[in-house]
């Protein structure tokens, strides 16, 4: 069975810095989605049972909120999340995926891997063919223009 789909870059850029693209609100709405998209709310606990939500919204208006809870958290190195709860660990109606995001020091800055885990075969084609290769790519490559640029002084 295949259910993962998976991205992988080095980037010039410390993993503290990857880290908190991912755990802080303001600067995660600054790349999370790829333009013209833009990700208007974005509330987080980061740590083992805390929760998520985030609002995509598309150039037409239409919006995808996606809620969540972290399962681990492993600062400047791991973050695992899923949509299969969301908070206080109430199950979700429609489980679609679990997200593992690693970073890892290496010879030219920080090996940054996004694993995507779908519950089923066709919960993967689907997010296959919802555009995960370009849509991740395009997100990451707004989150290495974030981090490799001027950083902001938070």
């Amino acid at each position: 069975m295949n259910r993962e789909l998976s991205l992988t870059r080095l980037i010039d850029a410390p993993r503290d810095r990857l880290f908190r693209a991912w755990t802080q609100p303001d600067l995660l709405k600054r790349w999370f989605t790829p333009r013209p998209w833009t990700t208007p709310v974005v509330e987080l606990d980061v740590r083992p049972g805390g929760s998520s939500y985030i609002v995509m919204r598309g150039p037409d208006g239409s919006e995808f909120p996606n809620a969540g809870v972290y399962l681990d958290v492993v600062p400047n190195a791991k973050l695992v999340f899923t949509d299969a709860y969301t908070r206080a660990w109430e199950p979700a109606d429609k489980p679609f995926m679990t997200g593992i995001i690693t970073f890892a020091d290496e010879a030219g800055g920080t090996r940054y891997t996004a694993r995507v885990l779908h519950w089923s075969e066709a919960d993967r084609a689907a997010h296959e063919q919802m555009g995960f290769h370009d849509g991740w790519g395009k997100a990451t490559d707004q989150l290495v223009a974030l981090v490799t640029g001027e950083w902001p002084a938070l």
